[in-house]
């Protein structure tokens, strides 16, 4: 029940996120509507068809249609209230890949797979919707930049495995990793921080 809480809380941040970037292209209502959907049931699709877990979440469980309609006629209506929408789109997009990544990593172990793929899971969760969102809007996606992004949910898995060798409760060890996302890719924002670029030094040879 906890796990389908966060999942949710994940779809909603998630789909705010796919309207944002819409609502940016200039999309008509049904344009809106289908980002939104891919954002948000994007990475669990894949991940659900990875473990041969068919039909998929989404279509089995009504709920996340519903969250993702509530969230996309929720941000419409506030789109004006919504004036940096990049700040916005920053936020709602790293409480998704948080959220997301511990969900991803618990269906991995439920199927009983290795931690590494576990972790790996996790980050097709957090990131793969945001990839098909990016794609469709004819944007490089986030994870083949140079910004921390699947790092940091890479981080929140290896978190999330210290954690759950330690006497303490999984809602803590969830609430803990998922908040190592977040708190990683803020840090890295605010600072600046990114992997190094392979095209360092032919940029420094064109502007030379």
């Amino acid at each position: 029940m906890f796990i389908q809480i966060i999942e949710i809380f994940g779809t909603f941040a998630f789909a705010i996120s796919g309207v944002l970037v819409a609502l940016e292209k200039r999309m008509d209502p049904f344009g809106v509507l289908i980002i939104a959907f891919v954002t948000s049931i994007g990475g669990g699709t894949v991940r659900d068809v990875l473990i041969g877990l068919t039909p998929v979440t989404w279509m089995l469980n009504m709920t996340y249609v519903y969250v993702i309609l509530g969230a996309t006629i929720f941000a419409i209506i506030f789109r004006k209230r919504l004036n940096y929408l990049r700040i916005s789109l920053f936020l709602f997009d790293t409480i998704g890949i948080g959220l997301y990544t511990v969900v991803g990593i618990q269906k991995g172990l439920i199927m009983g797979l290795h931690p590494i793929i576990c972790i790996a899971l996790g980050t097709i969760t957090a990131c793969f919707g945001g990839v098909i969102r990016d794609i469709l809007c004819n944007e490089i996606p986030v994870i083949f930049r140079k910004e921390v992004y699947a790092t940091a949910c890479i981080l929140g898995g290896f978190a999330y495995f210290i954690l759950r060798a330690l006497p303490i409760e999984n809602y803590i060890t969830f609430i803990i990793s998922g908040s190592v996302v977040i708190i990683v890719r803020l840090i890295a924002v605010k600072f600046k921080i990114s992997l190094p670029s392979l095209y360092k030094h032919e940029v420094e040879k064109l502007e030379n």
